[in-house]
């Protein structure tokens, strides 16, 4: 398909994220956090299916041992299944942070998830990173963050990718055999110029692919933190990207419209080609 992004769905989500490919049912899950509902775009037919949301959705992650996801709602995890849909509370990381809601998340190779905090008006620095297990105990790993966001693993499952969108950093961390994190550094920091960083994900080389709020494109660092090529996107405000597809060789894009309501494409699911394959996709085993 070449170089050019193409619009699969403009589905004019207010807020589309966390981007999730689905191996069972070969689609693709991603959810509008601000105009509440979750998605499903079907890669091979093309079938859309969406299922308006009570409460901002904030992502979800497929289940490794039992149909359904896991998913992060403003007001806490939850079990979610759909055909038909159904929502099962699990329990909240912080309740004492009134104003903050989930943001993003992602399934390490031992199948916990990691997820990111937020404030809902994005005016307090009250943003941490969590860590649930497969037993569904959860832990905050770090904390201070104004927009957590994005977080993605090297191949091996050694180091954690997290993004600061507020002051436009991505951490990298290393990660132990039991998900302690250690040696916390600054892996890139985005100009000015380039908008800020949102979602991401890595591919199969150890590429780091990062979407830009703000930039209309997703760029691949390498894992030195160079810039190795830029993908621009016909739309401004890009938030997440996730490899898909048999082979993992297909990337879709989430964008939003929130502040951008006269751009044509803004809240599209875009397709690009990546030109290199994803690192392998993991499920929440619990």
């Amino acid at each position: 398909m070449g170089t050019e992004a193409k619009c699969v769905w403009p589905v004019r989500a207010r807020l589309g994220e966390g981007p999730v490919w689905d191996a069972r049912d070969a689609s693709i899950y991603f959810v509008d956090i601000k105009a509440p509902a979750l998605h499903r775009f079907n890669v091979q037919s093309g079938v859309r299916t969406s299922w308006p949301m009570a409460e901002p959705i904030c992502w979800i992650i497929p289940r490794a041992t039992a149909p359904g996801f896991i998913a992060g709602f403003k007001s806490g995890f939850a079990e979610l299944q759909v055909d038909p849909l159904t929502i099962t509370p699990i329990g909240a990381p912080e309740p004492e942070r009134k104003t903050n809601r989930l943001n993003d998340a992602k399934a390490d190779r031992t199948g916990a998830i990691w997820a990111g905090s937020m404030d809902d008006d994005e005016k307090i620095v009250s943003g941490a990173l969590y860590r649930i297990a497969p037993d569904r105990s959860w832990k905050r790993m770090d904390d201070g963050y104004a927009i957590a966001n994005g977080p993605t693993f090297s191949p091996d499952g050694r180091v954690l990718y997290h993004t600061d969108t507020g002051p436009g950093v991505v951490y990298r961390f290393d990660v132990g055999a039991d998900g302690a994190l250690s040696n916390k550094r600054e892996f890139v920091r985005f100009r000015a110029d380039w908008g800020a960083p949102d979602g991401m994900t890595t591919d199969a080389e150890g590429g780091v692919w990062i979407a830009h709020w703000g930039g209309a494109r997703v760029t691949r660092f390498t894992p030195a933190g160079a810039v190795d090529r830029a993908i621009a996107i016909p739309a401004a405000q890009v938030t997440s990207c996730v490899f898909a597809g048999p082979q993992l060789d297909r990337m879709f894009v989430t964008t939003a419209a929130v502040g951008r309501e006269n751009e044509e494409l803004a809240g599209a699911l875009f397709e690009i080609d990546p030109g290199v394959r994803g690192a392998p996709a993991y499920a929440f085993n619990g």
